[in-house]
């Protein structure tokens, strides 16, 4: 009996750009190479330079499953380039804390003080942190 094929695991970085709202999303889905983390941000500094300052960032990560330690460059300069461009507000939905893969960290030190950072368990509960964000405005 022949032993069943692995199956292919999806991964990628799916983005999405609100301009009326201002609003950037980027998902995380599977596991997060190297690659392509790479691609991701070839097209990502495009999208987000197309965003008015004091834009907002949703980060997805309910779908993620890992991320290899060779992404960190690449993220931080994704990082460095969206303050320098004016994000005011990151909004990250990570329902499980094991899956955080250092962002709260790696944002004290390339976001600063001055970016609102929300983190949410769920999309219903990251829709309405936005939603009373953009109220307050």
């Amino acid at each position: 009996m022949d032993a069943p094929e692995p199956k292919a695991i999806k991964s990628s970085i799916e983005v999405l750009v609100d301009a009326p709202r201002n609003l950037i999303r980027a998902k995380y889905v599977g596991h997060i190479s190297a690659a392509v983390m790479k691609a991701f941000a070839e097209g990502a500094a495009a999208q987000l330079s197309q965003m008015r300052k004091g834009f907002t960032m949703l980060t997805d990560l309910s779908s993620l499953d890992s991320m290899d330690l060779d992404c960190a460059p690449v993220l931080t300069k994704l990082m460095d380039l969206s303050r320098e461009l004016g994000v005011a507000t990151v909004v990250r939905i990570i329902p499980d804390p094991r899956k955080d893969i250092g962002l709260n960290i790696l944002s004290i030190v390339h976001l600063k003080s001055g970016v609102h950072i929300v983190t949410c368990q769920n999309a219903e509960e990251a829709e309405r942190a936005i939603g009373g964000l953009k109220a307050a405005v």
